[in-house]
Formats: C-alpha cells, structure tokens, sequence
C-alpha cells in the first residue's frame, strides 16, 4: 500500500554528518534510506529543512541546506521533486519517490522575504514558521510566553500563501495556530502533530483545533514519536491507533495522514522505527478499519490534500 510521509530530517543528519546522503547512506545513522523507502512503499516524502541548534540562523546556512537537499536527496536517480500538483501522483507512475521540500523554521531568513521568494524558485513548497522557540515571525510550541504571530508572522502566511507555499502549524503556540487560523486564506496543515486529548503536549493539538483543521480542508500527519503518543513510555502501534480513532471521532477521517518525524527524534513507537516498517502499521489499521479508508490515511488523504492545494 502507498505511503506519504509528511516530515522527516534526513537534511539536518546530512548537516549533522558530512558525506552523509541517501546517495551514501549509514542506517546506523539514517532512519530514512532509498531502500526502506522502498520497503515501506513509501511513494511520496516531505523533507524538512532544519538546521541544527550550532549553526548560526544566516541565509547562508539555509541555502546550505538547499544544497544538500539536491546533492544528497535529488541526486538520486530514484527521488523525483514534486513542485507542482499534477506531480504529486506523477512521482509514484514513473516508478519514482516524490520529495516535497519544507522550511522548518525561518529563523533563517532573517525577516527577508527576497529569501523566501529565492528558496520558493528552488523547489520549497511547505513551511512551519517556527520550531519549538520563538522567532521574528511566531512563538513556537516551546515558548512559555505563548504569544502568536508577529506583524512580519502575518505579512509571512501572506507572502507564503502568494507563492503557493502552504503553512505548516505543527510547531506554533496555540496563539499561533489561531492566527494563522485568522490570517489563512488558503488551507493550512499539521506535519507532525498527534492529539492532546490522549496525550497533553504543548506539541499536540486540541480538539479544536483538529476540528479547525477539518473546517479549511487541512490534513493532520500523526507522529510516532513515543512521548507525543503517550506518557509514560515506551509507546507502541497502538497508541497510534488510538490518536487515529480519537481524530476520526471528531470527524476527521478523510483529514489522517502520517508524519513520522523519521531522523528527528531519538526513538519512536515500537514496531514503526524506520520507514521500512510501515506495513505494520497499514497491518494494524486494516484490523480496525477498511481498506478504503487506511489507503487514505496512509497516502490517499496526503496526496489528495496536495494536489487540491499545490499550483500547478
């Protein structure tokens, strides 16, 4: 069964591990490789652009990252870049694994939106405005002020929505969840989020919130990162069944993707630690639910939400 994923950090490891790519994979090192992609039927994947907490927050350094994106990700014969909507499936057609390339903090950027407009003609089509700290654009998840959008955060979802980048609201306060709520003309997504109801997490998202992003057509990729998922730990597939179960409570059954945070995290639930092991879990789901509906969630709901929202 087809897989997308919508976060993982395979970037942040290449700038973490010089000589480190998909092209010269370590799994001892690397979560995500080609060939547990494969393994997994992953067909389409969002890397993120997150550059480790040492590195200074220059443009240089984000273009950096952009290159390692194409030296070490693109440049292998088997990744297709997806920067239009009729790409999205075109990826998996051709044989190829689609790659969506996402802003993951715009510290970066330094307020300048010539940069933004730069990285966008490079091939960036998702950004999360902030990490879990605060910024020139946001607070983050992380930040006990708990403010929400800056005047430059606002004039960012503008810009973002301009271009055609979709905002991704997985690291923001609650403040700024809702001023993106506000201030989104277009539908809006959660990478990376699982449910605060199940487990209270400032990253998790309320029920309200899950219903908001149901209201505007936006898709909520459950994490598998163990302490998103439960407390105590160690977490298992079943407690991402369960924040699948709670959000198709609150009528979001067609908005369930997945986000595994692959190479973000230090451990995941047991039994899904790389993406080779997806198929446990789509083995898992169709125990609970038909088939139909855990091809959504497992690439359908993804792939529908991009092709709707991506320019052609």
């Amino acid at each position: 069964m087809d897989v997308a994923d919508l976060h993982c950090d395979v970037i942040y490891k290449m700038m973490e591990h010089p000589g480190l790519s998909l092209l010269n994979p370590d799994d001892r090192l690397l979560d995500v490789t080609v060939e547990r992609l494969r393994q997994g039927g992953v067909t389409l994947q969002v890397f993120a652009l997150f550059l480790p907490q040492a590195l200074p927050r220059t443009p240089e350094n984000m273009l950096r990252a952009v290159e390692l994106y194409f030296s070490g990700v693109l440049a292998h014969p088997d990744l297709m870049p997806v920067l239009r909507s009729q790409e999205v499936d075109a990826a998996g057609k051709m044989g190829k694994i689609g790659a969506l390339l996402s802003i993951e903090g715009v510290d970066g950027l330094q307020g300048h939106f010539w940069m933004l407009r730069l990285l966008h003609r490079m091939g960036v089509r998702l950004l999360g405005p902030t990490w879990n700290h605060a910024n020139w654009a946001c607070d983050g998840a992380g930040e006990p002020r708990g403010g929400g959008l800056t005047k430059a955060g606002r004039q960012l979802v503008q810009e973002c929505e301009r271009l055609g980048i979709l905002i991704d609201v997985s690291h923001l306060s609650d403040n700024g969840f809702w001023d993106v709520a506000e201030t989104a003309n277009r539908p809006f997504f959660a990478s990376h989020s699982n449910v605060r109801a199940l487990r209270t997490h400032s990253r998790n998202l309320t029920d309200d919130q899950v219903r908001a992003l149901i209201a505007v057509g936006g898709i909520i990729g459950v994490t598998f990162v163990p302490w998103f998922l439960t407390d105590p730990e160690p977490a298992s597939i079943q407690h991402i069944l369960r924040h699948v179960d709670h959000i198709c409570a609150l009528g979001g059954e067609r908005h369930i993707a997945f986000g595994s945070d692959f190479d973000g995290a230090e451990r995941y639930a047991q039994g899904v630690e790389h993406p080779g092991q997806y198929p446990r879990l789509t083995e898992a789901l169709l125990k609970r639910y038909p088939e139909n509906m855990v091809r959504g969630f497992m690439s359908g709901n993804a792939k529908r939400f991009f092709v709707k929202n991506l320019q052609n």
